[in-house]
Formats: structure tokens, sequence, C-alpha cells
């Protein structure tokens, strides 16, 4: 099992972009005064739809807003439990969708809209002045597109598994697009509501992808194979690089500097856009290192870090202590925000996450402190035999992986692939395999891992991936984390850099992830590195052009790439919880 491919099925399973709060109190609906169909005009002759919800029986000071893509009555009932304590709430359906008479373009327009709606909301009798943010997924980039200028009512969001859009992790990661981008477009751009029936169709989008797989035509195709050409999609193909199209979507750099509301976040560590959220919490805390932004992150995938946990995820029976109500947290937190209540208690610092296999949580200052003290190992091939070392080897020594581009007769077998946590076997083709020697004691991995690739390719270019996983003493593998990259924008992903065919590239890389498990005595640690081929991303063919108009007859000889005995991967091992 490949990690770039799980992370796709994340994306095709639990990136499903689920409204985000989790189940609500039902309180009395006769109390509620429910205003659909309000419309209201932006400065730029745009119409946006909203939904208002307030508790009749009594004379709410604050307001929680939620800015969604996916109109649906229920969503009404994602926002009662905090009318019913005492909150007003507004539903706005993002530029195009429900009433709006404006074409939908997704991710475009939030950043102005949103603050466009706030000063229409403190305008009301019913508003205090005083506005709050929630939801998850594409819920919580609304919310950082909210930041990109801070209206001064807005006093605190909350986003939960937040998409990270460009090179982020959606449409692309590192600048790699997935086929399931158009997948979602086609749930959200078909019409005014959702395209449900054809998106949770995963046999016919699967379908699709093989077909345009095993053609060889250029991933700018894709659309086109599916039956129903995207504008949108076109579109994002038109920006591969991270360029001004995405950065006027969120806080870019200094931008960051300005946000100076309090904040909590929430992810999982197997949530597919972890690394959206981990984005913003990290950028936010470089450039503005005084603030008020918690994280909590834990044995999730996307919906349960958005209050839809799972006891069991994926093959992976998650600890009791990691099944928190989140629900009640985020409600906790308005109260604070809003109502001068406590911080919520289970806030302990400003990082909080859990260990997995201790049944514990740890709460931490900083990000940095898992940076001290990593334990590097090399990338090793003595005489065929491929290992994780402590110490540096034959550095002219290197691992040869080929692949062949042309040959489309696994789509079968990538599209069947079951993408557990936990499972028995590894998935060994068009990668190669490095292994640490046994653990002598138990360890706790907590952090990201990173790293320095030292290689060589016969092409201007190529998509790595690197998988890492824990193999236990039972023979079982634990998927913990991994790193996918387009070579040629791996140092910068504003700007592609073509190698040189044969020769030698440096990629040195941190990785935007944090994982947090024990590490069993006598376990191994497995790092994974292959080529991404597959039915469910874009294909690099590397001969240096707009990979979106590479097509089979550009893969010509197989991709030859020689690993290097001087690379080296570092993990953030600790012998106790620092």
């Amino acid at each position: 099992m490949l990690l770039y491919l799980s992370m796709n099925k994340s994306f095709l399973l639990f990136f499903l972009f689920v409204f985000g709060f989790g189940s609500s109190q039902k309180g009395d609906e006769k109390n509620l005064i429910i205003q659909d169909s309000i419309i209201i005009k932006t400065k730029d002759d745009g119409t946006l739809s909203l939904t208002l919800i307030l508790n009749k029986n009594k004379l709410p000071e604050n307001t929680v807003l939620v800015n969604t893509i996916y109109p649906d009555p229920k969503n009404i009932d994602l926002v009662k439990n905090f009318v019913n304590n005492d909150y007003v709430a507004v539903i706005l359906n993002s530029r195009g969708k429900y009433l709006s008479e404006n074409t939908i373009e997704p991710f475009e327009h939030e950043a102005n809209d949103i603050n466009e709606v706030i000063d229409w909301i403190i305008k009301q009798p019913w508003s205090n002045g005083k506005v709050g943010m929630i939801g998850g997924s594409y819920l919580g980039f609304s919310q950082w597109a909210a930041t990109k200028n801070l209206h001064p009512a807005l006093k605190t969001i909350v986003p939960e598994a937040a998409t990270g859009i460009g090179t982020i992790n959606f449409p692309m990661i590192n600048n790699i697009f997935s086929c399931y981008s158009l997948q979602w477009l086609d749930y959200v751009t078909f019409n005014k509501t959702t395209n449900s029936k054809s998106f949770y169709d995963q046999k016919k989008w699967n379908s699709v992808f093989k077909t345009w797989y095993q053609s060889g035509l250029p991933f700018r195709k894709l659309d086109s194979i599916s039956g129903k050409p995207n504008y949108i999609f076109q579109r994002w193909l038109d920006h591969p690089n991270y360029d001004e199209y995405w950065k006027k979507m969120i806080p870019y750099h200094e931008d960051f500097s300005k946000i100076t509301i309090p904040i909590l976040s929430t992810t999982g560590y197997f949530d597919a856009d972890k690394s959206g959220a981990l984005y913003y919490f990290r950028e936010h805390n470089k450039y503005k290192k005084e603030n008020e932004h918690y994280l909590i992150i834990g044995p999730y995938d996307h919906s349960g870090a958005q209050g839809f946990i799972k006891n069991e995820l994926r093959g992976y029976k998650i600890d009791p202590v990691a099944s928190i109500d989140l629900n009640k947290i985020w409600l906790e937190w308005f109260d604070y925000i809003f109502k001068n209540q406590p911080k919520p208690s289970f806030l302990k610092d400003k990082i909080n996450f859990q260990v997995m296999g201790t049944n514990e949580w740890r709460s931490t200052r900083s990000m940095d402190v898992f940076e001290k003290n990593k334990a590097k190992f090399y990338l090793n091939n003595e005489e065929g035999n491929l290992s994780l070392s402590n110490s540096k080897t034959g550095n002219n020594n290197f691992s040869t992986l080929k692949i062949d581009l042309k040959d489309r007769t696994d789509a079968d077998e990538l599209l069947s692939l079951k993408y557990n946590i936990v499972d028995d076997n590894l998935y060994t083709k068009n990668n190669l395999l490095f292994k640490t020697e046994p653990f002598k004691k138990s360890l706790e991995f907590s952090g990201s891992f990173s790293g320095d690739i030292v290689f060589s390719v016969n092409k201007k270019d190529a998509d790595l991936y690197l998988s890492l996983y824990e193999e236990t003493t039972n023979g079982q593998y634990f998927l913990l984390s991994s790193y996918v990259t387009r070579a040629s924008y791996a140092n910068d992903s504003e700007r592609r850099t073509l190698l040189t065919a044969g020769k030698i590239k440096d990629i040195s890389f941190i990785n935007n992830d944090f994982v947090s498990k024990k590490i069993e005595k006598g376990s191994k640690l497995i790092v994974m590195i292959g080529v991404v081929k597959s039915p469910y991303w874009q294909l690099n063919y590397g001969t240096g052009k707009e990979v979106s108009t590479e097509d089979m007859s550009d893969a010509k000889e197989p991709m030859e790439i020689k690993l290097y005995n001087k690379s080296y991967i570092e993990f953030p091992l600790f012998e106790k919880s620092k």
C-alpha cells in the first residue's frame, strides 16, 4: 500500500467536505425564527443568499457565521446548538450557490464576500457587533479567507480540517493535481445545490479515472473523458504554480502577522486536509509569534476532525482517550470568547496532541520542540541490501528504481487497494523500501519526518513520494506519515526549475506534517520511496513540458532514478515525552 494512494483514498472517502461541527442539541424548534432566502447585494454587484436562525425567546448578542458551498436544509441542524445557547446563526451560501445569480467559482470570492456579510450582520438589530466563525473543510478554508483582510467585528474563528487551497493540499499537493479535484468540482458546480448522486458514485468515477489512465491522454482531457467539461478544472490547470490566483484567496506570508484574533484549529493524523490545517497553524505562528492560536490533533480522519469521531478507523482502533467531545469544546470556546467564561479545560497548552498507543494526551507550547534532537538515518544500499542506517557508508553507492510510465496494466490493482492504516501487506511496485534495525526500546514518534534526498533521473522532472510505516513485531504495518513532491518545485512551489537529466539533484525537505505514536520495542521504521504513477493522480512524464499537456507519447524510455547513499531521513524520536 502506498501512502500517496491512501491519501487519495482519503480524498475519495473522507475528503467529502462534511459540513462540519458535529451533531446539535435538539432544543425547542418552536422557539426558533428561521428566515431563509435572504438576499444581499455585494459592492461588485454580486448576489449572496443567507439563512438566519434566531431564538425568539431571548435576545442573542453574538453571531455565529458559517460559510458553505453545500446548500442544504439540514445545515440549520448544525447551528441549532449555538442558537439554543443564546447565539444568532447566519449561514452564508457561497457566491453562485442556492439563490445567488452568479457563476459558481469555488474559493475565489470568500475573502471579500464574507466581509460584506459581516458588514450586513453588524447593522442588524439582533447583533451586538461581534461575530465568530466555525466549520470544517471548505468551511474551514472560508474562515482563513475571511482573515485575508480581517474585519474588526470578527472576533474568533474555529477552522476544522481546513482546506489548504492551491499547492498546499487541494486541488494539488506540492504542485501535483489530484483526479479527485474534478470529482469534487462536478459535485459543487453542476447546479445551485450539490450533485450528490454523481459524487457518491465511486464506481463511475473510478471508471473515468481508469479510462484516462489507460488511454494515455493528457491530464487536461480528464473532464472531457468524464463527459462534462468543467471550466473551473481547466482554470485550475492554468495555475500549476502557487501564483497570485491562489495567493489572493487566503493569507500569504506577512498577512498572517495581522491576524490578531484567538483561533482554535482541529485536524487529525489521517485527515486528508491535515496539511492545510497545519500550514495555517505553522504560518500563523511563524509570522505572529505572540498569538492565541490553539491546535487539537488526534487519530482522526476528515470527518472525525469535524466532530464525527470513529472508534475504529481503517483497521486502527483508536485509544479510548481519543474519543473526545469536540462539539462541547467548540461551544466552550465560543463562550470563552464572547461570554467571558473559562477557556475550555481541555486546552492545556497551544498544541494538544494524542500519542497513539499510550492512551494519553500531551500538550506543548511550540512545534519547535519536535525539531530538536531528531535521529538521522541514511539510505544505504550495501550489495543490494537496502537499509536505514545511523552511519553513512559508501557515499557513491546508489539504489536504482526503474518505472515504465507506458505500462498501464496495473490500473485495476491500484484502484482495488484497501488503503488501511494498519495492514498485513505493503504495495511494493514502483518503489524501494529502506528499513531500520529493530528498536531496542520503546520510543515516542512525535512530529514530522524530514530529510535530504540526493538523486539523479534520466528525465527533466519526476514526481516522488516518501511513505513512512512502523513495522510491528507481529508483522503488521502502521501507516504514519508521507511526503509527495514534484521535483521541479521541491525548493519553491511558486517557480518551476527543471532538472538536468543524469545530473545529481539534492532535495532538502521539511514535511508539513505531524503525527504522534508510541513506537514499540522491536518495531522497525520503513521508508518507502517511489514515483507517483496512479489513476488517481496527474502523471508527470518528465519532459519538462507543462505536465497537464503531456501524454503517453512523452513517456519514451523508462524513468530511471538513482538514490544515493548520502541521502538521509530524520525522525523525531524521543525516549520520553518532551
